[in-house]
Formats: C-alpha cells, structure tokens, sequence
C-alpha cells in the first residue's frame, strides 16, 4: 500500500487535470440532466473545440522552450481562411492546390516569425504580438471586411464529414467501424503499455505497482470504448477527429521518443546546460515557431471549413485558449515541463466548461470569468508545486 501511495504521489501532477476533467464532466452530466454526454453532444464538443486541440499541441512545444508563448496563432488562423476562401470561393482554384497554398503560407509565417525569434533573439511575445497585428491587418485587407462563403461541400467535409461505417454489413443502428476502432485502440494501448513496462524492467528501472498498471489500463480503455461508443450512437468518427488523432499520436512520439524532441524538454530546462552539452538552442527555438505556424494553419482550414466561411473577425482569442489550454493540462510557465497529450486534456477542459455552461444558460461574462479562475487555479498549482520541490 505503501508504494502505490507513493506512486500516486508523484504522478499526481500528471493525472489531476485528468482527474478533474472527469469530476467536471460527472458535474455537468448532472446539471444538465444528461445532456452533456448525449452522444450528438460528445461529436459537436469534439468539433467545436478542433482547433483549440491543434493549437494546443503547437503551443506546447513554444512553452516547453521555456515559457515561450505565440499571440499570433488567432490571427494567423483567420490569414490562412482568407486565403482559402480567396483561391476556393473568388478563384473557383481545386481544393488540393489550394490547401497546399494555405499551408505553405503558414510554414512561410512561420519561417518569418522563427527567424526574429531565435537568431535576432527579439523576444517571443514581441515578434508574435506584432504577428497578430501583421496578419489580422492582412485578413482584412484581403476581405475587404467581408465574409466569403460558401465553400465547396468537399472543403466543408474537412470539419463536417464522418469515415463511412465500412463495416455495418447488416444495417446495425449503431456505427460498427467505430465500435471495432475502438477495440483495436484499446488492445494496441494495452500491448504498447505492457511493452514498455517489459523495457523498463529489462533496464533496471522500477516500474508503477502493478495493481496501480492494472487500475491505469482499465480507466483508459474504458475511455476509449466509451468515446467509440458515443461516437458510434450519432455518426461516427468526425474526420477532423482523425487529423487531431494523428497529430496527437505524431507529436506524443516525437517529444518522448526522438532526440529533436528531447532537445526541447533540455532547452526548456536550462538553455545555458542545453548550449553547453552541444544542442543548437536557435535551430530548436525556429523549429518550434515554424511548427506552431503550420498548426495555426491546418486549425485555420479547420475553423474556416467548420463555419463554412472566411470571415475578418475569425481566430479572435484562439490564442488564449491555446494558452490556456497548454498550462491547465500541466505545462510550466518556466518551460521544461508539459505533454501534448496533457495539452489536449486541458483543452477538454476548456470544452467541457463552455459547452456545460452553455447548455445551462451561463452567460459569457460569466463563463469566462470561471475560466480566468480555472486558468489561474492551474498556474498557481504549478508555481506552488516548483517552490516546495526546492525546499
């Protein structure tokens, strides 16, 4: 008993956003007369909230470097949907060049902002607050201050489409691909979980007690077979819901499993320490601005492809709720500290407040209100947890 308390301990930073997603969720299911988790209403909070999960996973990274955030990723977002509408909606251009157009302006963006930031050295929140006034100024110079619209059905399936039920073979009322991704979801969690705990103990390293194993394993394929089986009840899986999987499990890897990734977690540690052990800190800060740009970009066409528009007045404040996204799902404000996968837990969060909140007739002013508080909440529990290490 001892060493399970001990191993909820000390990876009680890493599961008590978690934890606390599941109490808000319980909350609202309840305040809502279980409206929250009606399957319908699981698929719409999963759309609507696409783009903060893509930012989040950008702004991620920035924190990581040390604190760093990017102010620019809203406008940015509404840059890139001005340009698609521009070349799908005014130039009648294909989807397939026109998405290439979209995103090379934001590697482009990118590579702008990158170069201030880590071989100039001008601060961070510097070079991306003049972004966010660049390219909100661009957006509507190209606008006109007008909204483009309609996109083409297939650009509006980026956001709006769902993978076809390959497998409903005899007319279930329910969506069978879903059900069966979910399964093969879980037993792949489960032999990449019992993998790793084999490497661990074939290294010598101790590993998590194995009731505790058991307990982690069981909670997430109960997730995920939960999430398979509201997604199944209404349509089944969004495609922007792939995308973001992709995105999640791609990222997950390269921070955890690669060397350019851990070059972020050092930098983020101690840049000093990262210089002298040889890793090129400004080629680690550019990569980290061009790859954030990118994601503005793809959560750009996702946003405008949700909408079905391009409007001058889109992207306003994602900024912010990537940001607060990235520090409620765990990420110090010193940098150093976070996941990707915390970052979409955190994000979650954010969903989960607005869209309760909304279906109990809360008002803005008052929900964002309780989101400045869970913001604040989030960060002092970081600070305060950083100052009783030292002591």
């Amino acid at each position: 008993m001892e060493k399970i308390g001990t191993t909820i301990k000390n990876n009680m930073r890493q599961y008590a956003m978690l934890i606390a997603l599941v109490v808000i969720m319980i909350f609202f299911q309840i305040a809502t007369n279980g409206v929250l988790l009606y399957p319908m209403n699981v698929t719409n909070l999963v759309l609507q909230n696409s783009y903060v999960l893509i930012l989040a996973i950008g702004m991620t990274l920035c924190i990581l470097t040390g604190g760093n955030i990017d102010l620019s990723v809203g406008s940015v977002c509404a840059f890139v949907g001005a340009i698609s509408g521009t070349l799908m909606i005014n130039m009648k251009m294909p989807m397939l060049p026109a998405l290439l157009i979209t995103l090379g302006i934001g590697f482009i963006i990118g590579l702008w902002q990158g170069f201030w930031i880590a071989y100039i050295r001008i601060p961070a929140f510097i070079v991306t607050l003049a972004g966010m006034l660049i390219f909100r100024g661009l957006t509507n110079t190209i606008l006109q201050g007008l909204t483009l619209a309609p996109y083409p059905k297939e650009y509006q399936m980026i956001s709006g489409g769902f993978i076809p039920d390959f497998l409903n073979f005899f007319g279930a009322g329910f969506n069978v691909t879903t059900i069966v991704v979910g399964v093969v979801l879980s037993l792949l969690y489960v032999f990449m979980a019992l993998k790793k705990r084999k490497e661990r103990a074939g290294y010598g390293f101790e590993n998590t007690h194995f009731l505790f194993f058991i307990i982690q394993c069981v909670v997430v394929v109960g997730g995920i077979m939960l999430l398979a089986y509201w997604l199944a009840a209404y349509k089944g899986i969004p495609i922007i819901f792939v995308i973001i999987g992709t995105l999640v499990f791609g990222y997950t890897v390269f921070t955890q499993k690669t060397v350019p990734g851990r070059y972020i977690y050092a930098m983020g540690g101690n840049e000093k320490a990262a210089q002298l052990s040889g890793i090129n800190t400004n080629k680690v800060l550019f990569f980290t601005y061009v790859n954030m740009s990118v994601l503005a970009a793809i959560a750009g066409i996702s946003f405008s492809s949700r909408i079905n528009s391009a409007s001058p007045v889109a992207g306003q404040n994602f900024e912010l709720d990537a940001i607060a996204a990235c520090f409620i799902g765990g990420a110090s404000a010193y940098g150093g500290v976070g996941t990707v996968i915390g970052a979409i837990i955190g994000a979650l969060v954010m969903g989960v407040l607005n869209n309760g909140m909304s279906i109990m007739g809360v008002g803005i002013d008052m929900q964002m209100t309780i989101k400045g508080l869970v913001l604040l909440v989030a960060v002092a529990f970081d600070v305060i947890s950083k100052r009783k290490s030292r002591t």
